[in-house]
């Protein structure tokens, strides 16, 4: 169970208030009003606690779980014990997150302003919005209804925040405009200066930048990362976008809707993503390329040229996957050649 020093549990909730909050199928629930206490992984639970199956990997652990209800696939509820109830969906891990969700819900702003906070006479701030003791809102800033702005957190002049957003503690937010219900984690740099230098012998001249990071609407920013300003034309975070923490992006990259973009990924300045890229941990791409819709890049590759829609690379130079396999082999049966 959740430490309740850090997490607040809402319930307990019906087996039907379960089944209908996630639209999942009842199998094995000669009771719909019995009800789970907490959510918890197969491993930890009992029969008050509502868990999910979704990884063959652990079959011998939900055979033998004590759990009283389970989110699984219904190929597998032959497998259960006999006692579980069965809430059938073709995505387990998707619908126990709507379920987990309702035990433990996101924090809302309580619409309290700190007396420690520093808000600019000139700022615009809606209705309940939580400003929490060292933030600093800069003049003509916009601050929607029901956003969190955590403590020591800076917001720049004029930047605009939307409705249900939510600003960590020590984040600083410049030069900006971001959606609504955007996750904005703690220590994240937002619309800082881009990288941007003319370079000659008798030294390298800073360029001005003079764009903006424009940031859509539902996007996860994580701890620690950085998205560059544009340099006269903006920096583009697309609609759902979950960026992971000790990213960097760099200024005039675009990212389309719903891309992922996992820890310690680097993008240089003028790429563009299309929609729902995955570029995993550590990945680095170069500098204006242009890289398809639902494109995936391994960890730790190089990606120095452009990539088509729907393509997998991995390696450094990225190359496409299967050929990546190829070398890795080769590169293996070398070794255990010299060895």
């Amino acid at each position: 169970m959740a430490d309740p020093r850090f997490f607040k549990r809402k319930g307990p909730f019906s087996v039907q208030e379960i089944a209908d909050l996630t639209g999942a199928e009842l199998v094995n629930a000669p009771d719909p009003s019995r009800r789970f206490d907490d959510v918890s992984p197969l491993q930890n639970a009992d029969a008050s606690i509502l868990s999910f199956f979704d990884n063959r990997k652990y079959l011998d652990a939900f055979v033998s779980s004590s759990a009283g209800g389970c989110f699984v696939r219904p190929e597998f509820v032959d497998r259960a014990p006999a006692d579980m109830v069965l809430f059938t969906t073709s995505d387990p891990y998707r619908a126990y997150a709507k379920a987990a969700t309702a035990y433990y819900p996101f924090d809302e702003a309580n619409g309290v302003v700190s007396p420690h906070a520093v808000v600019a006479d000139t700022a615009r701030i809606g209705k309940g919005v939580q400003i929490d003791a060292g933030a600093v809102i800069g003049g003509n800033c916009e601050i929607g209804d029901g956003c969190i702005i955590a403590s020591n957190a800076v917001i720049g002049e004029g930047v605009v925040i939307g409705a249900g957003s939510k600003i960590g503690a020590g984040a600083t937010i410049s030069h900006c405009l971001i959606g609504n219900l955007c996750l904005i984690y703690p220590g994240a740099r937002i619309g800082q200066d881009g990288f941007g230098f003319a370079m000659g012998p008798q030294g390298h001249l800073k360029v001005p930048q003079l764009g903006r990071v424009v940031i859509g609407n539902d996007v996860e920013v994580g701890a620690n990362s950085t998205i560059d300003r544009g340099a006269g034309p903006d920096t583009v975070i697309g609609n759902g976008c979950r960026i992971d923490n000790l990213v960097q992006i760099g200024h005039n990259v675009e990212l389309g809707m719903g891309c992922v973009i996992v820890s310690q990924v680097g993008i240089s300045g003028s790429t563009k993503l299309g929609n729902f890229v995955v570029a995993a941990g550590q990945a680095g791409i170069t500098g204006h390329l242009e890289i398809g819709d639902g494109a995936k890049i391994a960890a730790q590759s190089g990606v120095m040229k452009n990539i088509g829609a729907g393509e997998t690379v991995g390696g450094s130079p990225a190359v496409p996957v299967m050929e990546y396999h190829k070398q890795t082999v080769a590169l293996s049966r070398l070794i255990r050649k010299k060895k």
